[in-house]
């Protein structure tokens, strides 16, 4: 599980990172830039998966395709959940609708505990139990706030959870999965990026563009294929409470850029903040336990160097 929770959180300071770096890509529009950050991300993405192993995991699919050939149509099921995720991500802030989107990432990981909880049967630990209870707090007061529930903020909160609980069902949760979610998605990048558009203009012009667009395409993939190698390494209860790590970060990230908190938004991000901090202290905790038997099972192999069965010796 230690696995799974630092990619989580990398996947996390990553995120917030491309939220620093979305600036950069003016004077492009969301989605010119949906479209380069699809086409960058490609490469990146194979190369990785090169380096880890997984490529192998594309061809398994293309073969479950040729079998099955009806499972194409779970495919580009998944391609479009993912890949209108990562529309709105850049699409909510270019064009006002920040709030509303970073609301539907605040309900996001109360869906995904609730799923855990109701579909596989996963317990809470009290300090999760005391963390969903601030993630409610917060979120219920931020709903309160805003005084209604937008369409982008319901898409956030619901697709996502859909699109885990789908990938693991259809045994598409690996970097293979993922690959061919953004490999069917190519035709529409292509579309924005050459057909629709004159951002190839735009960055033949604004020679920086080239650079940022390469960055641009290497965090996306570090990221991205980090969340959804998270999503499986970690019960669907720990992956949505550790989720709450990335709107905290945007929200860090926001002020970097000159936003404020309002004085009425406070407890929002307090209660939220708080709900991260008790998991901190529940994982330090878990990992000094850990440290301990560790560390006591070692003693008693000294003192007693036959208590360990034959059979569990190299």
């Amino acid at each position: 599980m230690y696995k799974g929770i630092a990619l989580s959180v990398l996947a996390s300071v990553v995120f917030g990172v491309l939220y620093l770096f979305t600036p950069f890509m003016q004077p492009l529009d969301s989605e010119q830039t949906f479209a380069w950050r699809m086409l960058a991300t490609i490469p990146f993405l194979t190369a990785f998966m090169w380096w880890s192993g997984d490529l192998k995991y594309i061809s398994h699919i293309f073969q479950r395709i040729l079998k099955e050939p009806m499972f194409l149509v779970w495919l580009l099921f998944s391609s479009f959940l993912c890949t209108t995720q990562l529309w709105l991500f850049l699409w909510g802030p270019i064009n006002g609708r920040g709030l509303e989107v970073s609301l539907g990432y605040f309900l996001l990981p109360l869906v995904m505990v609730l799923v855990g909880c109701a579909i596989y049967k996963e317990k809470l630990s009290h300090w999760q139990m005391a963390a969903v209870a601030l993630a409610i707090l917060g979120v219920g007061h931020e709903i309160w706030r805003v005084g209604a529930v937008a369409w982008e903020t319901v898409y956030v909160a619901l697709a996502y959870p859909l699109y885990f609980f789908m990938r693991r069902k259809f045994q598409t949760d690996h970097l293979g999965g993922f690959w061919w979610d953004l490999f069917l998605i190519l035709p529409v990048a292509i579309y924005l990026g050459f057909v629709h558009s004159d951002s190839m203009q735009l960055i033949v012009e604004a020679q920086h563009l080239v650079l940022v667009v390469i960055v641009l395409g290497f965090l996306s993939a570090l990221g991205l294929g980090s969340y959804i190698l998270a999503s499986r390494y970690l019960p669907f209860v720990i992956f949505g409470l550790l989720s709450y790590l990335e709107p905290v970060l945007l929200a860090f990230a926001s002020m970097a850029l000159g936003e404020r908190i309002g004085a009425g938004e406070w407890l929002t991000y307090i209660s939220i903040w708080l709900a991260v901090l008790l998991l901190v202290i529940e994982g330090v905790l878990y990992l000094l336990e850990q440290h301990k038997r560790r560390l006591a099972l070692a003693r008693n192999l000294e003192k007693y160097p036959d208590y360990l069965d034959p059979s569990d010796r190299d």
